[in-house]
This record gives structure tokens, sequence and C-alpha cells, in this order.
């Protein structure tokens, strides 16, 4: 999935800057990834610690999260996918309110694919109220929805917007591609707080906090992801149908550094890494400044290209460079 401050490629990078100062056996850490979005750094590590705790405050979000870090053993899927990717087109929610059959005629997805999503959600939703699937089969089969509807989406990647004419990847038919998660030995948990609220009833090893950077709210770029999972009924606003959505302090600068410090103070977890870039709505110095007051500081970077949501631009232009920072606290 494209996503926006994704650390898909930076993950291989993260892990070894953690490898590098944190100092015990991470086979016996509790790992905790607090903004985990799509899951990304979570899964790097989860066959290596103890025990990974996942958290984001999105409902699209979790729903990914607790299959690719909450489910931990083999589920049998294959009958249940065929099924699926052979049901009757239906018209619902999505077909109505986010393709051009609608009354909006937003062109989030095209006629077939709307009703293909709204066929297999309600089916996934039948068996789950039937008994028909377990907890963890239907959180597999929802990210397995998420992951493929997002491939036929008709957006530049987020779903701020829609494109005004049907590009190639999202006039493909949809087809249910299963959501692969690794397997482990031990449990993991998953949440859906505030990453403040939630600090302060968890405990740790590893904290690896990936907020926000900027001013963009992911509850408005990722609303339909959200309106797919949630599976609810609601007024969409606007031309591009929004709903209600969370809004972050880690977006707003006037809030930020107090955010961030109240986390930092309330984490018991001994090593803290934090993602940011040179771009964030805190400054490195700020950053600096809170976190020597908890205990040792040191810094990583590394040079990254930038998420584009158009991919016509010149990938490798400098401009679409930015520096990525790893800070890292060692608690007292």
């Amino acid at each position: 999935m494209n996503y926006i401050g994704s650390k898909n490629k930076l993950s291989s990078w993260i892990k070894e800057c953690v490898l590098k100062t944190y100092k015990e056996p991470v086979s016996d850490a509790v790992f905790c990834d607090l903004f985990a979005g799509t899951g990304a750094v979570a899964r790097n590590f989860k066959t290596d610690v103890k025990q990974i705790i996942a958290n984001d405050v999105e409902y699209y979000s979790y729903a990914l999260l607790k299959n690719y870090i909450g489910n931990h053993q083999a589920l049998v899927y294959e009958p249940l996918l065929k099924s699926l990717n052979q049901l009757k087109a239906k018209s619902g929610f999505i077909t109505e309110h986010y393709t051009q059959q609608g009354k909006a005629e937003r062109l989030y997805f095209t006629v077939e694919n709307g009703q293909k999503i709204d066929a297999i959600r309600l089916q996934i939703e039948q068996w789950k109220t039937t008994n028909d699937i377990d907890e963890d089969t239907y959180f597999f089969l929802l990210a397995t929805l998420l992951e493929s509807a997002d491939k036929v989406a008709n957006t530049a990647s987020v779903y701020g917007s829609y494109l005004k004419k049907i590009k190639t990847s999202a006039s493909k038919t949809l087809i249910l591609e299963p959501a692969i998660f690794k397997e482990t030995t031990n449990k993991h948990s998953v949440f859906q707080e505030d990453a403040n609220v939630l600090i302060k009833k968890i405990s740790g090893d590893i904290l690896y906090l990936d907020p926000p950077y900027n001013a963009r709210q992911y509850g408005a770029n990722y609303h339909l992801l959200n309106t797919i999972a949630k599976m609810d009924i609601f007024v969409p606003s606007g031309k591009t149908g929004l709903r209600e959505y969370t809004k972050s302090n880690y977006c707003k600068k006037s809030e930020v550094t107090k955010a961030f410090e109240d986390l930092v103070a309330n984490a018991q977890f001994q090593y803290i890494y934090l993602s940011y870039n040179n771009e964030g709505l805190m400054s490195q110095s700020e950053v600096e400044k809170i976190m020597k007051r908890y205990g040792n500081y040191r810094l990583e970077s590394k040079n990254y290209q930038r998420f584009k949501a158009d991919k016509t631009e010149n990938r490798n232009h400098k401009a679409n460079f930015t520096n990525e920072f790893l800070h890292i606290l060692e608690k007292r």
C-alpha cells in the first residue's frame, strides 16, 4: 500500500540502528510501535522480539495491524477468498457514494469495483455475525480487502481527492490477494487508542515512535479506507465524500512539542526511537532538547526519497529527497 510516511523502505536501516544501540538481546524485548500505520516497522521486528505492541488511532490501521501483527498462527483462508472473489456484484454504500453511479459521481472506484467491494465487505460482516469465521480470520479478510481495494483506487495514492479520469490501474477488476502475515510462537497486542493515553497503560523495552510530521491529517487522507473497514452509515461530506476524522495534536504546531514531551515523560520503556525528518513541525534541536531532559541522547540520519503522490515527477530530482532522522533516547 502506498502510504504517506511509510517506513517500508527505511525499516532495514531503522532495524540496524536499533540493533546497534539496544544493549540487551532483542529476542527478549517487548517492542512497541505506537504510531504504527500499516505496521511496516513492527512487521520487520515481529519474528525477532518476544512481543510486539502495535497501536494506531485510525480504524483502517487497526484492522491492518490486527492481521499483520495480531495474527501469528496459520489460517485456512483459500476457500473463503475463492468464495469472495466469485460473489455477484452488489451495489451498496461504496457504489452509491464513491463511484460514478452515485449522485455525487465521485470517481474513487469504477462501478464494477465499487460493487465488488460492497459485496465482499457485506459477506465478510455476515460471516462474522453468524460466527462462520473467528476474529483472526475476520481481520485477515478485512486487511485483504483493504489492500486489494487500494490497488484499484482511482487516486494519486491518497484519498484526499480522486482523479478526473479512470487511470489504468483503477480500471482493472478487483481481485482479492491474501494479506500474508508472519507466523510466530508468541502472541502480540494491538490497540486503537490515542498514543498519549495508551502510553500510560503499557510498558516494555523498545519504544518506536513515528508520529505525523506535519499538518496532514491521516484520517482525511485515508478516510475511504476507514469507511470500507468500518462499514458504517453516514452522510459523506463535500466533493470528496469526507467523514468525521480524528485530528492529531502532532499535526498542530502549537501542540506538538507539548504532546511529544508528555509522551516521552510517561513512557515506561528504557529505549525510545523517534523517526522524524528535517521538514517536521518540530525541529531537530527541539526534539534533542526534550529528549536530553530524560536521559542519554544520540542521533542517526539518512538521506531519503520523500513520499510523492504524483509518480510522473522526476523522482531523482534533488528536491525529492529529505533528511530522515532517527532520534535515540536511553531513559535514565
